[in-house]
């Protein structure tokens, strides 16, 4: 089986170990592990990580990030993250994942290389700090100079349906220096096709659905942060069958 026709590995991303578990039920060959998706993913817990190194049955790659909003770090930020890294290091995780800019929209390549430097032999990912660069394909020579092994992109678009020439440019450009881990709007009705126009060999999405709170008790006048006060009583969960789905058709 050639390089072309191999099935794509596929990443789930997830909030939390429920997320974990429900991606390993659907099949997932990996899964990155985060806290608050809604914020597009930051540092979970220690004690979530713990969890998952005593229940994952796939590798797992923790999300660090110690915010969310820019990825233009404070010096005390930045100090977090290498702790961050070394903690999980120390802990036996298979992989980290973050992502580190300059403000004039290059990588800042001296934390990406102090960071895997630090991670060691841990799978390393750049995630879609990637997509906010200001010149991509400088970008993915910079990640490969700081011996990143993957980066996260949907081709600095939205979704990957719209990024597809600059996926495919990115896959041509790394010629197996660095994996293109495709993202962005995957789904059960495109992922095969983004998949036979790129040529990737990986590919991450969430699938994701809202169910209500089993609370009983609700007190419409408080909310812990922002306006939707009825946030509070809303859960996102893994949709397992929604995944398995989504795995098969990628892999047809």
């Amino acid at each position: 089986m050639t390089a072309e026709t191999r099935p794509p590995l596929i990443e789930i991303c997830v909030e939390g170990i429920d997320g974990l578990l429900a991606a390993q039920e659907a099949g997932a060959d990996r899964v990155e592990l985060c806290a608050s998706l809604v914020e597009g993913g930051i540092t979970p817990s220690l004690g979530t990580v713990r969890a998952a190194l005593n229940q994952a049955t796939v590798p797992f790659h923790v999300m660090v990030r110690p915010r969310g909003g820019d990825f233009l770090y404070s010096d005390t930020e930045y100090h977090s993250m290498l702790a961050d890294v070394a903690a999980l290091r120390d802990l036996g995780v298979p992989g980290v994942v973050y992502g580190c800019l300059n403000a004039d929209g290059t990588i800042d390549e001296r934390r990406m290389g102090e960071l895997t430097e630090a991670a060691g032999p841990l799978n390393v990912t750049c995630h879609r700090a990637f997509d906010m660069t200001r010149d991509p394909s400088e970008a993915l020579e910079a990640l490969i100079r700081c011996k990143v092994g993957r980066v996260l992109t949907s081709g600095q678009r939205d979704t990957a349906i719209e990024g597809l020439p600059l996926l495919a440019e990115l896959v041509r450009q790394a010629g197996g220096r660095i994996i293109i881990l495709g993202c962005g709007g995957l789904d059960l009705g495109n992922i095969a096709e983004v998949r036979g126009k790129t040529g990737l060999a990986e590919m991450h999405f969430a699938a994701l659905k809202e169910v209500p709170s089993a609370m009983r008790y609700r007190n419409p006048r408080v909310g812990m942060g922002g306006s939707d006060l009825d946030r509070e009583y809303r859960n996102i969960l893994t949709d397992t069958p929604l995944v398995a789905a989504t795995i098969a058709a990628a892999k047809a």
